[in-house]
């Protein structure tokens, strides 16, 4: 069963007119990831993914994330769009959090913006922004999305979604 949209509040977009299959688009927006008061990541050139009942996923290119961060994990999955996706553990300090972003090494045609770009889950970390605005993740725990209040939802992955 679809769910009903959200009203749309004037400057907000409603993930129910994303489309699908996904794509990917360019965005200038700011955004910063921060975790344990070090920069992780802070970029105007982030690729963002958007597909019907999602919040963005946002892709940020590798010359943006601060080196020597990353550690590379075991763990693989599949798109049925982007392709094969490895993931990334991050290590601050003695603190190792663990497959907390995925990349595309070799994405499909469609979506060859996200190669070598990196994508993070918002949960782990202490502060990840767009714009100033603290984002709120993706319920569910599978997906990546960030969410912002420029969005209407609902968003999949909350309590029922699993058929939508």
């Amino acid at each position: 069963m679809r769910p009903r949209p959200d009203p749309v509040a004037p400057g907000q977009e409603r993930v129910w007119c994303y489309p699908r299959p996904a794509v990917a688009e360019a965005s200038d927006r700011h955004v910063i990831i921060e975790h344990r008061g070090v920069l992780v990541a802070d970029t105007r050139r982030a690729v963002r993914t958007l597909e019907t009942s999602h919040p963005p996923s946002w892709y940020l290119p590798p010359a943006d994330l601060t080196s020597g961060l990353l550690r590379a994990s075991s763990r693989r999955s599949f798109c049925e769009w982007k392709g094969h996706a490895v993931y990334w553990h991050l290590a601050i300090g003695d603190e190792l959090l663990r497959d907390v972003a995925w990349s595309y090494p070799e994405p499909t045609p469609d979506f060859a913006a996200l190669r070598d770009h990196v994508a993070f889950y918002a949960g782990p970390f202490d502060r990840c922004t767009i714009d100033g605005e603290q984002v709120v993740p993706q319920p569910g725990g599978f997906y990546g999305g960030w969410i912002t209040s420029d969005l209407a939802g609902p968003f999949k992955g909350v309590s029922g979604s699993t058929g939508w």
